[in-house]
């Protein structure tokens, strides 16, 4: 989807996450380190719009996942098998040879209320972290033996922490590209073991 039609897009729904540039910098980087056999996963698939690029424009079998049943919708709508899931949890080990995540990376307003969609899109705890630190707990189980995980981090949420986190976890962390806005800097990293 060109960026134009990803700002038409904004707002049209606003229960689920809209595609814009975090969402665009991880397609961009997945599409160009698979090469089209892989089994993906796209956790927080929200629209579906990286599961669908990546489909698209790679041949690869995505699947998508997302706690959000709007989301899983509208995953659907657009072409994208969509599974309503708490993250990794429900799928066998091993499994997959790549899974994306654009994770709720925006540190938590304590008045925000978590009932609201949008706001469980958008907001990773307090610190920013606890939801990819959540995901990092568990994604190793779901990856193939040479499988690679590819995570979007934003500098509100701590580049440097999530990659020590990662490591914690027995991830190696190499950075595959950076965007920078006024307000952030965002990171796509590929993590291995």
């Amino acid at each position: 989807m060109p960026s134009e039609e990803l700002a038409a897009r904004r707002g049209v729904e606003t229960e689920v996450y809209e595609p814009a540039e975090d969402s665009r910098l991880l397609a961009e980087v997945a599409c160009e380190s698979l090469s089209g056999d892989e089994r993906v996963l796209d956790v927080g698939t929200g629209s579906g719009y990286v599961a669908a690029t990546v489909a698209d424009e790679t041949g690869a079998a995505v699947v998508g996942a997302d706690l959000n049943p709007h989301a899983c919708r509208r995953a659907r709508e657009a072409g994208v098998p969509a599974v309503r899931a708490d993250l990794v949890a429900p799928f066998r080990a091993g499994v997959f040879d790549a899974v994306l995540f654009n994770p709720p990376y925006l540190p938590a307003d304590p008045d925000a209320a978590r009932e609201d969609w949008m706001e469980v899109a958008l907001t990773g705890g307090e610190s920013g972290r606890e939801v990819v630190e959540a995901f990092l707990d568990d994604v190793g189980r779901v990856l193939a033996p040479d499988g690679a995980v590819y995570v979007l981090v934003s500098t509100l949420t701590g580049v440097d922490e999530v990659v020590a986190y990662a490591g914690e976890r027995g991830f190696s962390a190499v950075a595959l590209a950076d965007e920078s806005f006024p307000f952030e800097t965002l990171t796509v990293l590929k993590l291995v073991r």
